[in-house]
């Protein structure tokens, strides 16, 4: 859910940023520009007072001797040496009274010639167009010299635009890092929001799957997150107080009824024994009654294993598991080779797991068991241990008949037996309380089909210690 959240959040605030910072770059160029603008307008300004009262250009031999055109001149040279910036005073004409350089003039058809008729109009030029780091051009500013009324001359300043255009880039810099700052920041901001908004999510699902799996004492802490999220957590922990209750009753409702009915049923066997004693030998009826006696004797044993499996607390210890897996294979070859099944174990010496020795014990007996009692005289039961990550895999091969995908997912179900199996022998339960014991220790149990025949039991055993309360 993070990975879905967080690109959101990032892309929204990258929006944001898109949006206010285009915006903000194009005032900033357009405040240097027209600070640029307004210095050429101070410009033309001067140079037009010195121009206003200069009319005439005498000839003579050392040059004009109008000093208010001597100090124009000094002026535009001065200028156009220190800044790079083309400037002149033209007459109506076009013809210079001063320039500098000397021989600048506006070419026709250019901006600088078109700012130049505008001022002829006795109105400054218009501001030129917006100028941006990748164009490059001319900055034309033209100011009229008015006398009495009359426009007798145009001042003109032509400015090259690399200094604006580095400025401009400049500061587009200085707004993109602080926008790349403002981004980390918000997507450090938005970890946090979202680890701080999930933080419950993740511990609900972590209790759900906890309870899923059979560890009915997992809680959500209610003191973290948003406040919906808090009630949340608040609900489901009353939704798994209530579950617990009811399971725990139904527990002591099977455990009370199989212990309670064991005694008359122990008495009710008793009594079908003694009637047999006065009948003939091989009676099919007392017989008939005596098996199904203790078939229900059977499975009031193995509901009140069940109901004691469930309630009963682990007690998970480091536990070599292939010595185990040995001890019980030497417990069930006399019945292997009973039945005429080939048992034989298969993976390394010696290979450790925390488990509950009993309750791993009494699961493997249940599987092994049951894949003995499938699996026709001649062929074999494969048992192997292994390391898979952070788990050690006991898996129980067998080549009995196998079941289908659908029994597959019925398997381990309380009372289910596949339809084809039964003539055999059994309750229903014993997968069941198998499970049962491996869920209290952090162990599970799953079924695959064996290839090419068979039925492929595993379980899976934590190879470090789980943590308390699990």
């Amino acid at each position: 859910m993070r990975t879905r959240l967080l690109p959101l959040l990032i892309v929204l605030m990258a929006g944001v940023l898109l949006a206010l910072g285009f915006p903000l770059a194009g005032g900033m160029a357009a405040v240097a520009q027209q600070e640029v603008v307004v210095d050429r307008i101070d410009d033309t300004a001067r140079f037009a007072a010195l121009a206003q009262y200069v009319t005439t250009w005498p000839t003579g031999i050392d040059g004009p001797s109008d000093e208010r055109l001597i100090t124009l001149n000094w002026e535009l040279a001065r200028y156009h040496e220190l800044y790079g910036i083309n400037a002149g005073v033209l007459y109506r004409d076009g013809t210079a009274m001063s320039a500098a350089p000397v021989d600048w003039r506006p070419r026709p058809g250019s901006a600088t010639h078109d700012a130049f008729q505008e001022a002829l109009a006795g109105r400054r030029s218009h501001d030129p167009g917006q100028v941006w780091p990748w164009q490059r051009g001319r900055l034309t500013v033209a100011s009229p010299v008015i006398r009495d009324g009359d426009v007798v001359a145009v001042v003109v300043t032509d400015s090259p635009t690399g200094p604006l255009r580095a400025r401009i880039l400049h500061e587009w810099l200085v707004l993109a890092a602080g926008e790349t700052a403002a981004m980390l920041l918000a997507v450090g901001a938005a970890f946090r929001l979202t680890g701080w908004v999930l933080r419950p999510v993740r511990t609900l699902d972590a209790a759900a799957h906890g309870i899923a799996t059979g560890r009915l004492n997992s809680r959500v802490a209610a003191d973290s997150g948003p406040p919906e999220l808090r009630r949340l957590a608040r609900s489901f922990n009353e939704m798994a107080d209530n579950v617990e209750d009811v399971l725990e009753q139904q527990r002591a409702f099977v455990a009370d009824a199989s212990h309670q009915l064991r005694n008359p049923l122990s008495a009710l066997l008793l009594r079908i024994d003694l009637l047999a004693l006065d009948l003939p030998d091989g009676h099919t009826e007392v017989d008939s009654v005596r098996t199904e006696g203790k078939r229900l004797a059977r499975v009031l044993d193995d509901l009140l294993d069940l109901a004691l499996a469930e309630h009963a607390a682990a007690d998970p210890q480091l536990t070599d598991i292939a010595e185990l897996v040995a001890d019980r294979i030497g417990a069930w070859s006399p019945v292997a080779d009973r039945e005429e099944v080939a048992l034989a174990c298969t993976g390394p010496a010696a290979v450790t797991g925390w488990a509950d020795p009993i309750a791993l014990s009494s699961a493997l007996d249940a599987v092994i068991d049951n894949a003995l009692k499938f699996t026709p005289a001649g062929s074999g039961v494969e048992v192997g241990v292994e390391v898979v990550g952070d788990r050690v895999h006991i898996t129980v091969a067998d080549e009995g008949p196998g079941l289908t995908e659908e029994e597959l997912t019925r398997i381990g179900d309380r009372f289910w037996r596949s339809n084809r199996h039964q003539n055999v022998s059994g309750s229903g339960l014993g997968l069941s309380i198998s499970r049962a014991l491996l869920a209290s220790g952090g162990a599970t149990l799953s079924y695959a089909r064996n290839e090419p025949t068979g039925l492929r039991a595993t379980i899976a055993v934590p190879r470090q210690e789980p943590a308390a309360g699990a």
